[in-house]
């Protein structure tokens, strides 16, 4: 029969060796333009959804609230937000081989 001793660390510190990081944050300045245009396409889509307001009953609504803004949100929040987020810029890449 064999014993197992158990190894306690009371009372001692245990050595850790620090190692940078390499982690770097997934979004530069091209995402953040990319961004910024879907964020200025969705607020002209807002702008121009509330010109169609109204205090006439019988005045139909501005037809640019009715079809240009819906279309200009969808296309912000659908298309140019998620391209946004997830567009990588291209590294063009070097060979360093020699002939």
């Amino acid at each position: 029969m064999s014993t197992v001793k158990n190894r306690r660390t009371i009372g001692k510190q245990r050595q850790t060796s620090i190692t940078s990081s390499s982690w770097k944050f997934p979004l530069n300045s091209h995402n953040y333009m990319i961004l910024a245009l879907g964020a200025i396409v969705i607020a002209i889509g807002y702008v121009l959804m509330s010109t169609g307001i109204s205090d006439d009953p019988n005045q139909w609504n501005n037809p640019m609230a009715v079809t240009i803004a819906p279309i200009l949100l969808a296309i912000g929040y659908c298309a140019i937000i998620p391209y946004g987020l997830l567009a990588r810029k291209k590294v063009n890449e070097e060979n360093t081989s020699e002939s």
